[in-house]
């Protein structure tokens, strides 16, 4: 994005299940919960969710124009989404977003993106949701972007972009396998299962829709984010797998000014399902004096 347009995302939230909202008319006619960040130079986005407890904790990327860097924040919410509590979750050097939380083997994980640390990490949550560790001992063959866990009785599957090269990042999707979440991690296929600018960047959790598993990716043909593509692919085919494209995904109307993007759609049980709704800002004043004083630092 230049220095003149922003891109500017916020979080909805729609109190049924992610199989029912995977089609446009029923996300028209949804009614959203919307979440947004309280700084005009910030943006939530990436939302990933669990329920627990009769809470609802929902997982977001926080992005910060002025440093370029995002981090991870929780928000919490009762069962009529009265907000009860939020905070910063999830800090690294690094860049952090999309943090894909689930739960395995009677303990909570989060895969969030951060690919400028050069790997894809792991962590467990200590203290849920408050503190999170790194598992050391997990492996994976590539930095991934915008990692998506699915298992079935043959394991552990991840479907991922790769971080190099370059136009790879919105156009092409790997898989990897093991049989254990902390076991050896190989690709299905060394080169990507699907090449495609228009649907291929995952952007939700994957759901099963009879003896098919959807998959929720994003539309990148006319921008970032632009819109949502719906991946089909048979379950039992995932080792060798062929997609179809079950259907597309735009902005609600509802959403209004947040209109012009779509690139989120994950499921929290069979209650809750989080979205993600852009806006492009042109020509702001506090943008482009933020991205013209970083340059004239890097020129220094």
């Amino acid at each position: 994005m230049s220095m003149l347009v922003s891109d500017i995302w916020r979080v909805g939230i729609i109190s049924a299940p992610i199989s029912q909202v995977a089609q446009q008319s029923a996300l028209e006619q949804a009614s959203i919960h919307w979440l947004e960040a309280a700084d005009s130079m910030c943006f939530l986005a990436d939302p990933f969710g669990l329920w627990r407890d009769n809470r609802l904790y929902v997982f977001v990327e926080a992005y910060d124009y002025r440093t370029r860097h995002g981090h991870i924040e929780v928000y919490v919410f009762d069962r009529h989404l009265e907000l009860l509590d939020q905070r910063a979750i999830l800090k690294e050097p690094w860049h952090l977003s999309y943090p894909y939380v689930f739960e395995d083997g009677g303990e909570i994980w989060m895969l969030p993106e951060g690919y400028k640390s050069g790997r894809l990490s792991l962590y467990r949550a200590v203290d849920f949701p408050w503190r999170w560790q790194r598992v050391e001992e997990f492996a994976f063959p590539a930095a991934a972007i915008d990692a998506s866990l699915y298992r079935n009785a043959k394991g552990y599957w991840i479907f991922y972009t790769p971080p190099a090269p370059k136009q790879a990042r919105t156009s092409a999707l790997m898989l990897a396998h093991a049989d254990t979440l902390l076991g050896h991690w190989e690709n299905v296929s060394p080169q990507p299962i699907h090449i495609d600018r228009g649907g291929a960047r995952m952007g939700g959790t994957p759901f099963e829709s009879g003896d098919q598993l959807v998959l929720p990716t994003q539309d990148c043909a006319d921008s970032y984010g632009g819109a949502l593509t719906l991946l089909s692919l048979p379950v039992a085919q995932l080792q060798r797998p062929t997609f179809q494209t079950l259907g597309h995904l735009t902005a609600p109307a509802s959403a209004r000014r947040y209109s012009d993007g779509l690139h989120t759609l994950s499921a929290v049980g069979d209650e809750f399902t989080l979205i993600d709704t852009k806006r492009l800002v042109k020509g702001s004043p506090k943008r482009i004096a933020i991205d013209i004083g970083r340059a004239l630092r890097k020129s220094r």
